[in-house]
């Protein structure tokens, strides 16, 4: 449809109002990175009214100080339901003032009141010890960002937006952040967007032209090629561009102002005439100066509106008189003794533009995601559970069942729509498919009539980007809803860095009682390492697990569970969760089932435990070796070599030991799940050979296990980085994982056993030369292999 053109006429006191904010915002970010005392000026400053460590980010904070003023001007006069995502993160400063500004900081923290006492606990907390950081974090109101690492803005804004009709997502993208691969892809999201069921998202390309040192490449572009780029994004750009304040409020009125009345038709269309087009939304193009309003020059060298101005301006205050004096002549120049009166608190005008209650962006509960959470409906297990009579006998596809959970999940929220399934094009892949009864996948773009399961209504969402698929999922979870990532195994790695991001917001976050909990970031990690023979080397690699244990352990777990049941038990908990990184690794190829519900359920509860049906220790005080396993290869692998120690050395006393719940293996004062030493030596024993085949890297094993009383007795088998395209029994031999080399390892491994069992040693390894020979003339494991079941 065309776009609809709006001509915003500021009267002369809105432009003033509007303008003692904005100066209003400036004073208050200049005193957060410089000042420590006299924050009214009431006094000629002095060296020790500075700060002895300058840290903060004053170039972006102007231009992020001009949206939020514009943004309050908007929402108030439409009665909006906004949040904001300030992509140039460690423009902290600026969102910092701005929530100060409008009450909600003080009412946040109350001790930060809004008067000449709270202003100066403002400045001097900022990058201060014991305060708070200087980037746009979990402690800043308002925030479902965390201004750390580039390139998740836009992802984020859109997950914010997903479920959300009635909600507007402005997002400030800065021009250095636009250079991101995880941004670049990300615009892409609005071939996502339903205008029905889902909120806007207003982008705002912040570009004032450089990054630490350098120029950025967006702002270098000739306006005609930027807007090809955006339009072919398919977005219809708006710029903003100047230097002069009270030209560029009136030009950013109207930018805003055309934008959010074609955002509304587009929405109108969709919503009351049935209108299916993809909409081109609009983008705003804000083009002002680095440092605006900041020194012009420092020293001699140009400063405003270069790289110079990124971070600190002036950085020898305490120092330097010139210095002192030219930072004094700044914080003057916004005219303060117009903004605050002499209690400090900001006058009339200043407030005039500014929303109340929960319209104001920093008291928004969808930026406190916990407030708007309900629970989810996880159907009764005992509805989808596979029967077990036996162990070992029957197989199902683990993931195909979980696939059955997730569609009366998606089918139980479908009114609420508060649930989604993200992942990059292997929904189907990893076993999935059966949610498409339920919901079809996302998708705005065009429709062929090859396509299967597209709908521009669906809530599965599938993009090539594991990057956008996080960043969509973070935002929809911190704006209060439930969801969960499934991947390939080998390229969740991809997103390393932001899950390492979305940890550290939830254990900030634990500290923070405002914050309210929100539902765990759950990730299925399937296509594992062990049955991509097909795929090969280059999808071969299970160390996501390492990552994710390496961080915060009151926020993660890591689930290995070994068949269909138990994948369920697994499954019902952390998608009830809350305030989790969940990582479970499943299988989607046929698996051997185990255990019955009942019995799924108290071993996923117990985390680790003996299966007595499995080892044969017949009443004796101890056995003579335990044979561990984490994983359901790894677990199949265990249970053949317990079946032929059985067999050919039925004298030996064999312990069997399941792993579900990774974190037990660690002292139970590293990690809340972890096992206490009695705990540990009363499974594992503390002195008899410890065998354990795992899934990953088997040095994490060592690592979490490393203070146990018989660490030294502890042999670990997994993944060693030998892989190809071959049998999936071919991978487990190529790593030392098979069942033969287990069974070698405990004759090694027991004391007195290497004469008496050397010919039973001498078999196993004789098979496993007869495997290599076999896969290279038939291409097929071995028949023992493949028509492998439990006898028990």
């Amino acid at each position: 449809m065309p776009p609809v053109t709006v001509t915003t006429e500021l009267s002369d006191h809105e432009l003033q109002a509007l303008d003692a904010h904005w100066r209003a915002a400036n004073y208050l970010a200049v005193g957060q990175i410089y000042l420590m005392a006299n924050p009214l000026l009431t006094e000629p400053l002095r060296p020790e009214h500075v700060k002895p460590r300058l840290l903060g980010h004053w170039g972006t904070s102007p231009g992020l100080n001009l949206v939020h003023t514009h943004l309050n001007r908007v929402v108030k006069a439409r009665d909006l339901d906004a949040i904001c995502i300030w992509g140039p993160g460690h423009g902290g400063p600026a969102v910092l003032a701005n929530s100060w500004l409008e009450g909600s900081y003080s009412e946040t923290y109350p001790d930060v009141s809004r008067d000449a006492e709270g202003m100066g606990r403002l400045f001097k907390q900022f990058s201060f010890p014991g305060g708070v950081p200087s980037h746009v974090a979990p402690e800043t109101p308002g925030s479902i960002h965390e201004g750390g690492e580039l390139g998740y803005s836009l992802s984020h804004a859109y997950g914010a937006a997903l479920d959300n009709p009635d909600l507007l997502v402005t997002c400030v993208i800065g021009d250095g952040e636009a250079e991101t691969g995880p941004l670049a892809a990300s615009w892409h999201s609005n071939k996502f967007l339903d205008p029905v069921h889902d909120g806007a998202v207003l982008p705002i390309l912040h570009l004032n032209g450089y990054k630490i040192a350098n120029p950025t490449v967006l702002s270098r572009l000739p306006e005609a090629e930027l807007d090809e780029l955006l339009r072919g994004y398919g977005h219809d750009p708006i710029h903003v561009t100047g230097n002069d304040p009270l030209a560029v409020h009136r030009d950013m009125a109207a930018a805003m102002d055309t934008a959010l009345d074609r955002i509304a038709a587009f929405q109108g269309a969709a919503r009351e005439q049935g209108a299916t087009e993809r909409p081109r939304w609009p983008v705003i193009v804000l083009r002002t100066p680095k440092g605006w309003t900041g020194p012009a020059e420092v020293d001699g060298l140009p400063v405003e509106g270069t790289w110079r101005a990124h971070q600190v301006p002036l950085s020898e205050v305490r120092s330097n008189p010139a210095h002192l004096r030219q930072l004094e002549e700044w914080l003057r120049s916004y005219r303060p003794d117009e903004l605050f009166d002499q209690a400090g608190h900001p006058r009339p005008q200043v407030l005039a533009c500014v929303p109340t209650g929960e319209h104001r962006l920093g008291a928004n509960p969808h930026a406190n995601g916990g407030l708007l959470l309900r629970d989810l409906p996880v159907p009764d297990l005992d509805r989808l559970a596979v029967p077990v009579d036996k162990p070992g006998v029957t197989q199902h596809e683990p993931t195909r069942v979980l696939g059955e959970l997730l569609e009366k999940v998606m089918a139980d929220t479908a009114g609420r729509r508060d649930f989604r399934i993200v992942g990059p094009d292997e929904t189907a892949s990893n076993r999935l498919q059966a949610v498409y009864a339920a919901s079809g996948k996302a998708w705005q773009a065009q429709t062929l009539e090859v396509d299967e399961n597209l709908d521009p209504h669906g809530r599965v969402m599938e993009i090539l980007s594991e990057h956008t698929c996080q960043g969509w999922l973070e935002g929809y979870l911190l704006t209060g809803r439930h969801g969960l990532f499934s991947c390939y195994e080998a390229f969740v790695h991809i997103i390393d860095s932001m899950v390492n991001q979305h940890i550290k917001w939830l254990r900030t976050t634990r500290t923070l009682p405002w914050r309210r909990p929100i539902a765990s970031l759950n990730y299925l990690l399937t296509s594992h390492v062990w049955r991509q023979d097909h795929n090969g080397f280059s999808h071969q690699d299970p160390g996501f697990i390492d990552h994710v244990l390496n961080k915060a352990p009151e926020v993660v777990r890591v689930y290995l569970p070994p068949d269909t049941n138990t994948l369920l038990s697994v499954a019902d908990h952390v998608l009830k969760s809350k305030d989790y990184v969940n990582v479970v690794v499943a299988g989607k190829q046929p698996t051997f089932d185990w255990l019955n519900l009942e019995q799924a359920r108290a071993h996923c509860a117990r985390g680790a435990g003996i299966w007595e049906w499995a080892g044969n220790e017949d009443g004796r005080t101890a056995p003579d070796a335990v044979l561990a396993c984490a994983g359901d290869v790894p677990t199949q692998e265990v249970l053949a070599a317990a079946q032929l120690l059985r067999r050919h050395l039925p004298q030996l006393a064999v312990r069997v030991v399941n792993v579900v719940d990774l974190a037990r293996l660690m002292p139970h004062e590293e990690h809340p799940h972890g096992m206490t030493d009695p705990e540990y030596d009363a499974l594992f024993t503390s002195d008899k050979p410890v065998i354990l085949a795992y899934h990953g890297y088997p040095w994490l094993i060592h690592r979490l296990a490393y203070r146990r009383t018989n660490h030294a007795h502890l042999h670990v088998r997994g993944y060693k980085e030998i892989g190809t395209t071959t049998t999936p029994f071919d991978m487990v031999v190529r790593n030392d994982l098979d069942r033969y080399r287990l069974v070698m390892d405990v004759i090694d491994r027991v004391p007195g056993l290497a004469v008496t069992a050397a010919p039973v040693r001498q078999l196993m390894e004789d098979t496993r030369l007869r495997h290599h020979a076999w896969i290279r003339e038939h291409g097929t494991d071995l028949p023992e292999v493949a028509d492998w079941t439990w006898e028990g």
